[in-house]
């Protein structure tokens, strides 16, 4: 009996092994029916988004470290790679850098720390690496982002000059909401998306991309302010969207999910611990991700305010060694493309 067109879950697991593999696809080293592998669908199984309780469950094993990147993620994926590829499996991983946000959310309260002066040092730092990164633009800046009600403003002149300075200079721009303004008060729950229903949330959406196509910018990337958007919203970021990143925060709302998966007509693409966080330490993860050879898609996300804060000495000292195995997010993009 020949099987049917795969559908649902199914095809979205089938389209995240072809991302997986998109090197070996793409050069012809592999071909399609050769991924169909136990080993394969086991480490791009698709789950649907957990319970409530189980996403609580989730978010704290994640804080005991019971439920991480390496384990829950890579493991699976390298064992893919091995019962495909055997000896030819190892390979450079393929980071794929993440930079929150700019302007920052912050600008407008405290430009002397979080303004455009600032920013220009972290850009320096990774032109002088040629370091190709996505960055998370805000459409607009809000006055007080982290209380539920206030004003917001247009991007100044320096911001705008900033981004079209930018994107020539291996920097790809991804939607970040539209004034990053937090709905609810509590930390645990910031999200300017979270809440909203579906004709808010496509309205939100809308003037976000109208923002950035009157500065002559566009996206194919989302970035959920705060990481948080619900379950029921990604439908309509996959209508605009290529790609929806997430982070540690969304395992409230969406579980803990493997790291690139399609769901639906898109790729879904959260960032774990120990990348993500402060380049200390993400950058001592690197070296071990290098060193191991995992030959995987690794998102990373870096936030310019912390290593502002700090310093940028961690930053400088070991941004050299990430370069070399960074993406260009269009070549990604690309994959995904390939990969439907």
């Amino acid at each position: 009996m020949i099987p049917g067109p795969k559908t649902g879950r199914d095809l979205d697991g089938a389209r995240s092994a072809r991302l997986m593999f998109a090197p070996e696809l793409n050069t012809g080293l592999l071909h399609g029916p050769e991924l169909d592998t136990a080993l394969v669908r086991a480490a791009t199984r698709v789950r649907d988004v957990p319970s409530r309780p189980l996403r609580l469950a989730q978010q704290v094993g994640y804080k005991l470290g019971r439920l991480g990147f390496e384990r829950q993620v890579v493991a699976p994926q390298v064992a893919a790679r091995n019962s495909v590829l055997g000896s030819r499996a190892s390979g450079p991983p393929r980071f794929l850098v993440r930079v929150d946000e700019f302007p920052h959310y912050r600008a407008w309260e405290d430009p002397q720390r979080f303004g455009n002066e600032r920013f220009e040092r972290f850009h320096e730092i990774m032109s002088a690496a040629s370091m190709p990164y996505l960055l998370a633009v805000l459409p607009r800046v809000s006055h007080e982002p982290l209380a539920p009600v206030g004003d917001s403003r247009a991007l100044d002149a320096g911001e705008t000059a900033m981004l079209a300075r930018l994107g020539n200079e291996q920097v790809t721009f991804a939607l970040h909401g539209l004034t990053h303004r937090t709905r609810f008060a509590s930390p645990r729950r910031h999200s300017e998306l979270c809440g909203l229903g579906a004709v808010a949330t496509e309205e939100l959406l809308d003037a976000g991309l109208a923002e950035l196509a009157r500065l002559g910018l566009s996206a194919d990337v989302f970035v959920p302010p705060y990481n948080r958007f619900d379950a029921s919203q990604f439908a309509a970021l996959a209508r605009r969207f290529g790609v929806v990143c997430g982070g540690p925060e969304s395992i409230g709302t969406i579980g803990f999910q493997r790291t690139p998966q399609w769901r639906g007509e898109s790729v879904y693409l959260p960032s774990y611990a120990p990348f993500y966080g402060h380049a200390a330490e993400v950058l001592l993860a690197v070296e071990h991700a290098i060193e191991a050879a995992w030959g995987l898609w690794v998102p990373i996300v870096l936030h310019w305010g912390w290593e502002a804060d700090a310093g940028w000495t961690d930053l400088e000292r070991r941004v050299g060694v990430l370069a070399p195995y960074a993406v260009v997010w269009e070549d990604f993009i690309a994959a995904v493309r390939d990969s439907r």
